[in-house]
C-alpha cells in the first residue's frame, strides 16, 4: 500500500493567545522561514515577538474561526478525505491518505506513524503548496527527513515539489474564477495576490517569485484578461526586510485612488482557506480598499475541497504514484513493452 502524507503549513489549536503563541514559537524557529544568525534571532522572538503578537494574531484567527474548527484545518482535512473517498472508488486498497501539518497538530510524525502502522512501504509525501518556496517545500523536506532518522526501517519515498504550471491547476483556478463571475458579476480588475517572500530569498536563488508570475501568466492567458484587468501582488510580509513587491494592501490603497471602484482578489498560492485569505483579504484588505474610497471589494475563495479542485488534484498526484513498483528500474525488455 502507498501512504500518502499531504503537509500543510498549520495552525494554533485555538483562536487564543496561548495556543497562537505555542503555534509562533515552533514556526518562527525554523530556519529555514527565518535566516537569521540565530544568536540574533532568538532573543527578538522570545522578546517582542512572542509577547505581543500571540494576543493580536489570536483576535484575527478569532475573527474567521470555523465551527469546525481552524479554516485550514477544516478545508485541509475535507481534501483529504475527498481525495482518499475518489481513490478509494477508483483503486479501492492501494492507498492511504493522511493529513500532517508542518506546525502544529497534527505533526509529521504522527502522520508518518499512521502510515507506517498501516502497512505503507511506500511514502508519497504532498506539501499542498503550488508554487515552491524553500520556506514551505524544502522545509516539509528537511522535517520528513528528521523524522526518518529515527524509524529503523524506512518507507520507499517521493515528494512532489511543485505544481505551479500544471494544466489541471490552472484549469480549475479559471473555472473556480468564471463560476464566480456567472454568480457576482465581474469586477474592474482581478488582483491576484500570492504570500509574500523576502527578497533575500530569491538573490539565493529560489525560484518562487518567478513560479507565481507563471502562474498567474497561465491564468491570465486561460481568462483571456487584458493588460489592464488585472495585476499580480505579494502580501503578507512580516518584519523590517524588504519583500516581493508590488504589496498587496499598498496596490489596494494605490487602485482606489486611482479611482478603481470595484475589486476581485483571487489567492492562487493558497490550496486552502486560512488566516491569510479570509482575515487579511477578505476582512482586512477589503477595509484598507474601502477606506482609501474604493466601493467594493469581493474575495473569490481558494479551491478547498470542491468537486473541482478534488478531481483536479488527483490528476496532479496520480502520476507519481500509479505505477510506482520495481517494474520502472528494471533494464528494458520485451515484458515490459507489452505492459499497459
Amino acid at each position: 500500500m502507498i501512504g500518502i502524507l499531504v503537509v500543510n503549513l498549520g495552525t494554533p489549536d485555538a483562536p487564543t493567545a496561548p495556543a497562537v503563541r505555542r503555534y509562533l514559537r515552533e514556526f518562527l524557529s525554523d530556519a529555514r522561514v527565518v535566516e537569521l544568525p540565530r544568536i540574533l534571532w532568538w532573543p527578538i522572538l522570545n522578546g517582542p515577538i512572542l509577547l505581543f503578537r500571540p494576543a493580536r494574531s489570536a483576535r484575527n484567527y478569532a475573527s474567521i474561526w470555523l465551527p469546525d474548527g481552524s479554516p485550514l484545518m477544516v478545508y485541509s482535512q475535507r481534501q483529504c478525505d475527498a481525495l482518499q473517498a475518489h481513490w478509494d472508488q477508483q483503486c479501492p486498497g492501494q492507498v492511504r491518505v493522511k493529513l500532517a501539518m508542518r506546525y502544529g497538530k497534527p505533526s509529521l510524525a504522527q502522520g508518518l506513524a499512521v502510515l507506517r502502522d498501516a502497512g505503507c512501504r511506500k511514502l508519497f509525501v504532498v506539501p499542498l503548496y503550488p508554487q515552491y518556496a524553500a520556506a514551505t517545500t524544502a522545509s516539509i523536506f528537511d522535517a520528513v527527513g528528521k523524522e526518518l532518522r529515527q524509524w529503523r526501517e524506512i518507507p520507499e519515498i517521493r515528494m512532489i515539489r511543485d505544481w505551479y504550471e500544471h494544466p489541471a491547476y490552472i484549469h480549475a483556478l479559471a473555472d473556480s474564477i468564471r463560476a464566480w463571475w456567472r454568480e457576482h458579476g465581474q469586477a474592474e480588475r482581478l488582483l491576484i495576490s500570492f504570500h509574500g517572500l523576502p527578497e533575500s530569498g530569491v538573490a539565493k536563488g529560489d525560484p518562487y517569485r518567478s513560479q507565481c508570475e507563471k502562474t498567474t501568466a497561465l491564468l491570465v492567458k486561460e481568462l483571456a484578461l487584458s493588460d489592464d484587468q488585472w495585476i499580480q501582488t505579494f502580501q503578507s510580509r512580516f518584519g523590517a526586510a524588504k519583500w516581493l513587491q508590488p504589496y498587496t494592501d499598498k496596490t489596494l490603497v494605490e487602485l482606489a485612488h486611482s479611482g478603481v471602484s470595484r475589486i476581485d482578489i483571487v489567492c492562487p498560492g493558497f490550496s486552502a482557506d486560512c488566516v491569510e485569505t479570509l482575515q487579511e483579504i477578505a476582512l482586512e484588505g477589503k477595509e484598507t480598499f474601502l477606506q482609501a474610497g474604493g466601493q467594493e471589494l469581493r474575495y473569490i475563495p481558494a479551491l478547498n475541497d470542491t468537486p473541482l479542485w478534488v478531481t483536479a488534484f488527483s490528476q496532479i498526484l496520480e502520476p507519481h504514484w500509479r505505477h510506482w513498483d520495481s517494474r520502472e528500474i528494471l533494464p528494458f525488455s520485451r515484458s515490459q513493452a507489452k505492459i499497459g
